[in-house]
């Protein structure tokens, strides 16, 4: 990522994160409609916990872009438990179809192409980190 992807994400990510349970419940919406297959995943979780959980995890990605690296290990360990609770490499694109038009939704007229690159790619770069470990604890 650019800084100036950096700094968009984290312009942004401060709208968004004064509404998070609002924004993360449009995102499960968004998701399960997107990928019905993906609800099922979710049978015994606790959804108002698991929004926390979406929403803490977006802020420690917003917060540590400008070193990713110190999220690897962490972003890895995510990566291995989704794969065990059954999430599919093919699931990343919907969930992050479901996060961008979420934000999108958001952001209003504050979700430019440039804002809209610069999430799209700190999604891939965290999600590249967890399919490259849900894929080695796959093959163990």
């Amino acid at each position: 990522m650019t800084a100036e992807e950096i700094i968009l994400v984290r312009a942004s990510w401060t709208k968004i994160s004064q509404n998070a349970d609002a924004v993360a419940l449009m995102f499960y919406d968004r998701l399960f409609e997107l990928d019905p297959a993906a609800r099922p995943l979710f049978a015994t979780s606790n959804l108002i916990e698991q929004r926390r959980k979406l929403v803490r995890a977006l802020a420690m990605v917003v917060q540590g872009l400008h070193h990713l690296e110190g999220l690897i290990p962490t972003l890895a360990d995510l990566g291995r438990r989704h794969a065990q609770f059954g999430v599919t490499e093919a699931q990343y694109a919907s969930v992050g179809a479901a996060l961008l038009w979420t934000l999108e939704q958001t952001l209003g007229p504050q979700w430019t192409p440039a804002v809209k690159v610069a999430w799209a790619s700190a999604y891939a770069a965290l999600a590249r980190v967890m399919k490259d470990a849900a894929g080695t604890s796959r093959r163990s």
